[in-house]
This record gives structure tokens, sequence and C-alpha cells, in this order.
């Protein structure tokens, strides 16, 4: 499976970004999608999922009410829409698959967010 993100950048606080994920091989072995982040100097977080067949989500409790993932089965194409955002959430984000929780299996590039104060 081959993940690619897009919709990093720059934003100010309290603004919003969405990131895409577009899957591509063999994605019947990732039905499970999700997002973790890594900031300078701090350890990988796991931030959002979401399984195919029931609709489940996961969300850590530092994006919970801020960010949202949703999936386009159509595109194989995960979301991450994040809205108020601060600049904690400043981070390389990565776009997962997988077929438990949290999906670690199949990971993309990366792709940067900068939340600037």
């Amino acid at each position: 499976v081959q993940l690619v993100e897009s919709g990093g950048g720059l934003v100010q606080e309290g603004g919003s970004l969405r990131l895409s994920c577009t899957a591509s091989g063999r994605t019947y072995t990732s039905h499970i999608r999700g997002w973790f982040r890594q900031a300078p100097g701090k350890e990988r977080e796991y931030v959002a999922a979401i399984r195919q067949s029931n609709h489940y989500t996961y969300y850590s409790d530092s994006v919970k009410g801020r960010f949202t993932i949703s999936r386009d089965r159509s595109t194989n194409t995960v979301y991450l829409q994040m809205n108020n955002l601060k600049p904690e959430d400043t981070a390389v984000y990565y776009c997962t698959g997988g077929s438990s929780l949290p999906p670690r299996d199949n990971w993309g590039q990366g792709t940067q967010v900068t939340v600037s104060s």
C-alpha cells in the first residue's frame, strides 16, 4: 500500500487546515486508516483513526473536539480536518493504514504542519 499525504502548510493560531491522504495498491489490507504526528524532540503521537466497517473513530485527547477524520471510500482517501489550530499542533503529520488499531502497517512520507502564534 502506498500512502500519499497533502495539505500541510503554515497557518496562524486559530486557523484551519485539511490534510488528505490517498492510498493505492493493496488497499484492502489497510481498512483502518489513521494519522500520527511527531513534533521536534517529542515522541510520535497517535492522533486519529477511522475504521471502514463500522465508522468507528478515535481521537487523542489533545485533538478531540477540534480535529475530524473522515474517508471517501470511492477514492481511497482519508481526510483530517483540523480546526482551531494551536502552536502545539505543529508537527509532521503521517498518514497510516493497517488491519488493527492503532494502524501502523503502512506509512506515508509525512507532511509538515506549522502553527504560528
